[in-house]
């Protein structure tokens, strides 16, 4: 498979591989596998809340504010 870059992502990968001690080769390779993997989880995970929604299974309003409130303390 060939990848077109612009010259100015092409420079900026050669540049994230070098700070690396990488080739650009093994960076896009392993950039295309985490957005690939992120992806499937993100799908697997939206199916999931789908099927929970579809049985009933939902989040009350109050609950919400728990857990906002939870991670986010004021």
């Amino acid at each position: 498979m060939e990848v077109k870059l612009s010259p100015e992502l092409e420079a900026r990968l050669r540049r994230k591989a070098a700070e690396q001690g990488r080739d650009s080769q093994s960076l896009v390779q392993e950039a295309v596998e985490r957005f690939v993997s992120y992806d499937e989880w993100f799908i697997r995970e939206v199916e999931k809340g789908l099927a929970a929604a579809d049985r009933g299974e939902f989040v009350d309003h109050e609950e919400v504010g728990k857990l906002i409130d939870g991670r986010f303390p004021g």
